[in-house]
């Protein structure tokens, strides 16, 4: 299914929320709101008594599995190694997470998993039971009955967080899933039959993940083993796997690929196992399936340690109550059943990953291709920096103050072990996707904001080291302090992050100590300059110090070859999140600033055949769907017009997130899109990755309570709230008037009652005045 890019101008706000839907299709709307229903209700019958008040209730998976939101559905725990799922048998952009809500069709349940992301891997160890004859090929969308793939229905699924169920049509079997952080739990109903079979599938993956080397073999009578070494957008990535069965296994068979081979174990490019029983009439088989990066008796060894028994229930209550720990870290109130569910969804998908990526006790598989034993800390994988250091991890250091640590202890670990921090990091493997060094603004931000748990000095060694390398436009940034057009893809959008990173830097030197690095680092941090032309007033590609590329429209977007990274000019004009008064500057001022401002949310014009799809949730060229706009509405600011940030923030909350499955505008990016919403709907956001100040917009909902560090709670409160009142009237903190239309890290740590009276029109004098602006 494809969705035009929803446009829009803010004096025709009502035309839009009646005309924004009716490009999709009619029999999708009506299936979707009919399966949506059933779902629910079942999902509320599954709920223990007890739990009918807990936050899991309002999680919806389904959000984000339309259009191009590609996100995970299926069993997890918050951050946990193991994202155990169904998987269709579609493959394409839309099924990178291996699911999409227009499909009907499964093939397997994998352990591994991505969400939101714009590019397909993973999707290790997949289990699919089956009845009759055996069939080890898959099967295709033209004849389906060639392979083991089944339909399943909507209306069969239950989905909640650390729970999935459904019903397979084709074998008539019922499938549940929970997981603990490293270990996968199946609970499979079969029928009546002599030839009941699990296919344990090593050939399999999602997107561009293809098998290297696999190895399975029988240990015992309940017991099966291997690993599946694989390449793809990750180029090495290895998982070992141990799986326990609950009975018996009555006959293994080996395959290579489809053809069957003798004995109990195999190794080769595509190997398949499967296990045989017979099963009477609602018969329970269930597998525990453990992972690992390092070894087979480390997966056995994590199903011991998380996992000793067979109580399957007891599993998904516990699954359910860590979702509910962590979902608890920010309580609402809202009359609004819906925005609860939006809610509690998007923050539900901060938490998938970045995901564990150690054993239980401690080893991890490096960059360095060895095995690192029994670390101090929580190895962890799947870093989306590019995504998730704009509100992502700003987030973290405010309700996941924990977390922290553990993510830059992992980025050091890495730079010590490639040389350079992480740019998007994935199962013990560099990608190198996106540009700029954005594990930077993460860990500088860490630094300033006074986190302890890991080594300060190593961390700005670390910093300094990746942004004095040569590649990746780095040797032109050192020499000419811009990158040339004709020297490397995507030019703009790459000098432009490096600035960022650098501001970044500079602060960390700056608080060191260290007088000629913050120096040198704030220079490069300026080096957004040489890619302004004040002639047209965009960021614009540089051929030489004279020369900028020609023929140019700030409307064109080429993907992948053109000088800006899924946008246009339009869009990258604003990528200077670190000195916005040094772009008011450029701009000509404050007016020219915000009419220039004003402009981007109502212009129109073509982009081009060779658009990025990513290029979504456009109001005029402003692109929600896609992250290098998401600090914009809230540059007005800046400019003394936080009424602006105030309509602009509603819009896109109520109209970019919503509880249908195509409610996310764009790819979740592994939690970024979501982070935006959580933020901006208590209130605020960090426009400067590492400032630590948190600019106001306008808090969606009457109260917000946060659990921060040390015990420490911060309560947001909006009085006056409604869909009419969006504007801040004024702010009072911990009892005293509040001017400013920014709050810095250091007093939300404190704690304690940020209050806002809300208003139906636009405060003559609060955060205007030059000393109350960010």
């Amino acid at each position: 299914m494809k969705r035009k890019y929803l446009n829009a101008s803010f004096t025709n706000l009502k035309m839009m929320n009646k005309t924004k839907h009716l490009n999709r299709h009619i029999l999708f709307l009506l299936l979707t709101a009919a399966f949506h229903q059933v779902v629910q209700a079942q999902h509320m019958l599954l709920l223990p008594a007890k739990n009918q008040h807990e936050l899991t209730k309002y999680v919806d998976q389904y959000i984000g599995t339309g259009f191009h939101g590609h996100v995970f559905v299926g069993a997890n725990v918050p951050f946990g190694a193991v994202q155990l799922g169904p998987a269709n048998l579609s493959e394409g952009w839309d099924w990178c997470s291996g699911y999409h809500i227009s499909d009907s069709t499964i093939v397997g349940f994998q352990h591994t998993h991505l969400s939101g992301t714009g590019i397909g891997d993973l999707g290790d160890i997949s289990l699919m039971p089956t009845t009759g004859p055996v069939i080890v090929r898959k099967g295709n969308v033209k004849n389906m009955q060639s392979g083991y793939v089944s339909l399943f229905s909507h209306r069969d699924e239950t989905v909640r967080p650390g729970y999935y169920a459904v019903k397979l049509k084709r074998y008539n079997i019922g499938v549940k899933l929970t997981a603990t952080e490293r270990v996968g739990f199946h609970e499979y109903t079969f029928p009546k039959s002599n030839d009941a079979h699990i296919l344990i599938d090593l050939q399999e993956g999602i997107g561009w993940d293809r098998p290297v080397e696999t190895s399975i073999q029988q240990v015992n009578a309940t017991t099966i083993t291997g690993y599946r070494f694989s390449t793809g957008w990750a180029k090495d990535q290895r998982i070992y796997f141990a799986a326990v069965f609950s009975k018996p296994i009555k006959n293994f068979s080996v395959y290579d690929s489809l053809t069957a081979k003798t004995g109990t174990a195999l190794t080769g490019k595509k190997v398949k196992g499967v296990l045989s029983f017979v099963t009477a009439e609602g018969e329970k088989v269930l597998v525990k399936v453990g992972i690992s990066p390092v070894s087979v008796g480390n997966a056995m060894m994590n199903i011991r340690a998380e996992i000793p028994g067979w109580n399957f229930n007891q599993v998904v209550a516990e699954a359910d109550r860590k979702w509910n720990e962590q979902l608890e870290k920010v309580t609402i109130k809202t009359a609004s059943e819906t925005q609860k569910k939006v809610f509690y969804t998007a923050l539900f998908h901060t938490m998938i990953a970045p995901s564990i990526f150690n054993d239980h006790n401690g080893d991890y598989w490096g960059t360095d291709k060895k095995v690192h034993p029994k670390a101090a800390f929580t190895n962890l994988t799947t870093f989306s920096l590019w995504d998730t250091y704009r509100a992502l991890n700003p987030l973290y250091t405010l309700i996941q103050p924990e977390k922290v640590s553990d993510i830059i202890n992992t980025m050091l670990a890495i730079y010590q072990q490639q040389g350079k921090l992480p740019v998007w990091h994935l199962m013990g493997n560099e990608t190198n996707t996106m540009v700029g060094y954005s594990a930077v603004p993460v860990v500088a931000d860490a630094y300033l904001k006074g986190f302890k748990g890991f080594d300060a000095n190593l961390a700005f060694e670390a910093v300094k080291a990746s942004a004095m390398r040569n590649d990746r436009g780095l040797k032109f940034v050192k020499k000419l302090g811009f990158i040339p057009a004709d020297s490397t893809a995507e030019s703009v959008a790459m000098g432009l992050e490096y600035s960022i990173d650098d501001s970044g830097i500079a602060a960390m030197a700056r608080k060191m100590g260290k007088t000629e690095d913050e120096q040198y680092f704030s220079k490069r941090a300026q080096n957004y300059h040489n890619y302004f032309d004040p002639k047209t007033h965009f960021m614009r590609a540089r051929l030489n110090e004279n020369q900028f590329r020609t023929p140019f429209s700030p409307f064109e977007s080429r993907h992948e070859v053109g000088d800006y990274t899924e946008g246009n000019a339009w869009q990258y004009t604003w990528l200077v999140p670190q000195d916005v008064k040094g772009l008011i500057a450029l701009q000509g001022g404050e007016k020219p600033f915000t009419q220039k401002l004003d402009s981007l949310f109502v212009a129109q014009g073509d982009m081009g055949k060779e658009k990025s799809p990513d290029i979504s949730g456009l109001i005029g060229q402003y692109a929600h769907g896609n992250e290098p706009s998401h600090h914009i509405t809230y540059l007005y600011a800046y400019a003394g017009q936080p009424w602006k940030t105030a309509e602009k923030v509603r819009f896109v909350m109520q109209n970019f997130y919503t509880d249908k499955p195509d409610g996310i505008i764009g790819n979740e990016d592994v939690g970024q899109m979501s982070a935006w919403y959580v933020l901006s709907a208590i209130g605020f956001y960090q426009v400067d990755p590492t400032s630590g100040v948190y600019v106001f917009g306008s808090p969606l909902f009457n109260e917000s309570t946060l659990k921060l560090a040390a015990g420490k709670t911060l309560h947001v409160i909006a009085k006056n709230n409604s869909a009419q009142n969006i504007y801040i009237q004024n702010a009072s903190f911990n009892g005293k008037k509040f001017t400013h239309s920014f709050i810095t890290y250091q007093e939300l740590a404190q704690g304690g009652d940020l209050v806002f009276e809300m208003g139906s029109k636009p405060s003559a004098s609060w955060g205007i005045a030059m000393g109350d602006r960010p």
